[in-house]
């Protein structure tokens, strides 16, 4: 009988082991929160749609700029005011006249006000890290874009 108790009781322990410690998986960091929240300034029966372009087009945007910087014989894109243009353009392109910006203010003004405290209001030449800072501050406001699409 007390080779059962004794049985038993090891088997509880090791089921106590396994079930309350051992190899339990570290909780997942939490994701950080993004810089920039635009949820809620997209508003009205094209807002899905509004953000959803804007964020592709500037995800498109710094892609191109990104790209660039590799090209044979050097970037043809060398001041911020050529990443400005490029990015106005490809909107005015894209847009074919439309203007997010009037129907989105709330949105327009928020992202502004992003891009000047992260990239300046410089025009002049960049370096390699002002680029990457454009190409990452156009994808971060391309994902706040896409989640506020959500």
């Amino acid at each position: 009988m007390s080779r059962k108790v004794l049985a038993a009781g090891i088997l509880a322990a090791a089921v106590g082991v396994w079930w309350f410690g051992g190899s339990s998986k570290p909780a997942p960091a939490p994701t950080p929160a993004p810089s920039l929240n635009l949820r809620g300034m997209f508003v009205g029966p094209d807002a899905a749609a509004d953000a959803m372009a804007l964020g592709c087009l500037l995800d498109e945007t710094a892609s191109v700029i990104a790209w660039d910087a590799g090209l044979e014989g050097g970037p043809r894109l060398k001041t911020a005011a050529a990443f400005d243009d490029l990015r106005r353009h490809a909107r005015e392109g894209r847009m074919r006249g439309e203007s997010i910006g009037q129907r989105q203010p709330r949105a327009r003004d928020a992202i502004a006000a992003h891009m000047v405290a992260k990239l300046g209001t410089s025009g002049g030449p960049v370096n390699d890290a002002q680029r990457n800072e454009w190409v990452f501050t156009l994808r971060e406001i391309g994902e706040a874009c896409r989640d506020a699409a959500r």
